[in-house]
């Protein structure tokens, strides 16, 4: 489909000015962009809505608002990176709030387990992005959180195999430098959670390398000194990938 009629369907009204306002007061990060990169991200988000299909779960009924946020959301991380980036899957499944998974594993011994978990997210290969909006209004008061973002970085993460902390670096990045630094600050990480020391970002990124990818990249968007200043070679890659620079957003931009 030809690029200028997408942008022609992306103008229509369900990302009108009041429902963009909304949409922004979910996003602190948004509102403090340049008003240059602010257009882009409409437009973008707007093309997000073209593009993905949103499905209410359990009786959820997706309203207008909904659909904004989300693809305002989703679409910060791609905003100097384009849509395409997000080719691979097409759904978007929302929960009123947390929802029950069921997850079957093969133990060293080839033993398969079964277990029952309940998310808040999921990003799955080639499938849906998950989420539940219960999660989503209550971040509007956890300033370091966005789990739209987090399943993002999933969707990022997966694109050259499995979620494993390792999007595909652009041709200017080395792989060899982004395995070292977040390698390193990885372990040093964990062995913190493992410590017991109390640490400024959210212990569930020592999961693992998938886990430590996304709740860095979700943090460099909400709380970016948290990485700058605790991990500031990670910080300087993710801002080479993501090709933005939050915290100077944040120190130069006012919030409307």
């Amino acid at each position: 489909m030809p690029l200028k009629f997408l942008r022609q369907r992306a103008r229509r009204p369900s990302l009108g000015t009041a429902v963009w306002s909304r949409a922004l007061a979910h996003c602190a990060y948004a509102r403090r962009l340049p008003p240059a990169d602010s257009r882009r991200l409409r437009e973008l988000a707007a093309l997000f809505l073209d593009a993905k299909s949103f499905d209410g779960a359990a009786g959820l009924r997706i309203t207008t608002e909904m659909r904004a946020a989300i693809a305002l959301k989703a679409c910060v991380p791609i905003l100097n990176l384009g849509l395409d980036y997000y080719a691979g899957w097409k759904d978007v499944v929302v929960y009123p709030g947390d929802f029950r998974v069921n997850d079957e594993y093969m133990d060293n011994a080839g033993v398969v387990h079964q277990d029952t978990r309940d998310l808040c997210g999921q990003s799955l290969t080639q499938g849906p992005m998950v989420l539940s909006w219960q999660t989503i209004e209550e971040e509007d008061f956890m300033p370091d959180r966005d789990l739209v973002m987090h399943e993002c970085a999933h969707k990022l993460d997966i694109l050259n195999g499995d979620a494993n902390g390792f999007p595909p670096l652009h041709a200017s990045m080395s792989v060899d430098h982004w395995a070292r630094i977040f390698n390193a600050a990885f372990e040093r990480f964990g062995a913190a959670v493992e410590e017991e020391t109390e640490t400024a970002l959210d212990p569930y990124a020592a999961t693992d390398p998938a886990e430590f990818f996304a709740v860095l990249s979700e943090t460099f968007f909400t709380q970016p000194t948290i990485v700058r200043d605790d991990f500031p070679a990670v910080y300087a890659e993710l801002s080479r990938f993501y090709r933005q620079d939050p915290s100077t957003v944040f120190a130069g931009g006012a919030a409307s």
